[in-house]
């Protein structure tokens, strides 16, 4: 599965070199107060991939650490909880060995 992993990895970066290689071309973006930036465009589409990615990278970090934070303390509830239940409740005493629970070897009688 590994190996796999690695194939699909090498794959896409090939493709996204020939695509960088393919495109390299000068893009020209009108900015606000009439300036003009000019760009390579596989950077411009690098650039737009990570004002996208990073924000929503960064939010799902936070949501991960928030139920790993809610998570950890519901087990600590949980854990005192159970201990102070086990500490209420005594260890129940098991039950005494009796005639009646042993099986019977004698016969019935008759009338």
């Amino acid at each position: 599965m590994q190996f796999l992993k690695i194939l699909f990895w090498c794959l896409l970066a090939f493709i996204a070199a020939v695509f960088t290689f393919g495109n390299w071309t000068t893009v020209s973006i009108q900015l606000f107060g009439g300036l003009v930036m000019e760009i390579n465009l596989p950077l411009l589409l690098l650039l737009t991939f990570l004002l996208g990615f990073v924000p929503t990278l960064i939010y799902q970090h936070v949501v991960r650490w928030r139920l790993r934070q809610r998570l950890s303390a519901a087990e600590r509830a949980l854990a005192s909880t159970r201990s102070i239940i086990d500490a209420a409740s005594p260890e129940p005493a098991p039950p005494p060995p009796s005639a009646a629970l042993a099986p019977s070897t004698a016969a019935p009688e008759t009338i």
